[in-house]
Parts: C-alpha cells; sequence; structure tokens
C-alpha cells in the first residue's frame, strides 16, 4: 500500500490549499513510516528472545525504513512523472520512524525474555 501511494503520478494527487497551509503532508509521511516501523517490529514483542536481541532487530527495521524512505524520494524523482525528490519528505519519513523506534523499545521490549 505504501509502495502505491509513492507511486502515484503528481497529477493523481489534490492540490488542496487548507493541504499546503496545514502542511499535512509531512504528518503523513511521518505516519505512514511510523506505522511501518511499528507493524514490522511488533512480530518480536511476541517472540521468545532476549531484550538486547529485539532491540536490535527494532533498530535495523528502524534503519531500513530510513533507507526506504530515501530510496522513494529518488524513485520519485526518477521514476514517476509529476513528482521530484524532497529532502523534507525523506526527514518526515525518518522522524516517523525513529519515534517508531522509541514507542516499540519502550512498549515492546520492556520484559527480558530467557
Amino acid at each position: 500500500m505504501l509502495l502505491l501511494l509513492i507511486c502515484l503520478p503528481g497529477k493523481s494527487i489534490p492540490d488542496s490549499t487548507w493541504i499546503n497551509i496545514v502542511d499535512i503532508d509531512k504528518l503523513v509521511h511521518a505516519a505512514l513510516f511510523g506505522g511501518l516501523v511499528g507493524l514490522f517490529c511488533w512480530p518480536f514483542s511476541k517472540a521468545d528472545m532476549p531484550r538486547q536481541l529485539k532491540l536490535n532487530y527494532f533498530l535495523r527495521i528502524t534503519l531500513a525504513a530510513c533507507v526506504w524512505g530515501i530510496t522513494t524520494e529518488f524513485i520519485q524523482k526518477y521514476f514517476i512523472p509529476g513528482r521530484q525528490f524532497d529532502m523534507a519528505d525523506w526527514l518526515a519519513d525518518s522522524a516517523g520512524a525513529l519515534i517508531a523506534y522509541f514507542i516499540c523499545r519502550r512498549l515492546f521490549a520492556r520484559k527480558a525474555s530467557i
């Protein structure tokens, strides 16, 4: 679903003035990538493994989401008509991923197994 949204051509995205005023676009980016990290970390919360190993996986998932964010910006720049590279979008993606990391760290990895 995330890839589908990222690959929408520029003319398919509504250009509303209220969206630009509130700059809700960055909040959407942060929420999507935060959700991505949370959903990938959640299964590890149920796994029977030491806390440090869970944190290691959470960190790897977060870094992968940040790399995915910058990759999608390049995909938009070079392959999607009407879209361009936006560093602020990648920063919002990464911020959402990092916030989700800290939430997952707090909620999902508090108990040490084994």
